[in-house]
């Protein structure tokens, strides 16, 4: 998709190897933190580098965009302050949620309203 948004070349293009017949991307960002090392977003689903695992092992998991059951935008301000302050999201996908940090509070807005629009 020539408009899709990135933060590094390198993961967009990690992404794009992986896509399916006719799939677009729509953004790529870098995560902060430990455990995460990007999230992608296409017109399918989310795609998340979980760098987690033992041994420096990574995985690369996809999510359709029909087995997240919410998206939750995670802070430690109160209602009255800025909701998109910090950049982090939470995806509850059955009993598991995956939690990415990002540098600024646009990616984090971006990233959950594709997916709200996507999963409502």
């Amino acid at each position: 998709m020539a408009n899709a948004t990135y933060d590094r070349k390198e993961q967009y293009n990690q992404i794009q190897s992986g896509l399916l017949q006719g799939e677009q991307i729509i953004a790529v960002y870098d995560a902060i933190g430990t455990g995460t090392g990007f999230i992608g977003l296409t017109d399918r689903r989310v795609i998340i580098q979980d760098r987690s695992f033992v041994g420096k092992r990574f995985a690369i998991t996809s999510i359709p965009y029909s087995k997240i059951t919410s998206v939750s935008v995670v802070s430690n301000k109160s209602w009255g302050g800025q909701f998109f302050s910090t950049g982090a999201i939470a995806i509850h996908v059955g009993t598991h949620t995956y939690e990415v940090e990002f540098r600024g509070s646009d990616k984090t807005h971006h990233v959950h309203n594709v997916i709200l629009h996507y999963i409502s």
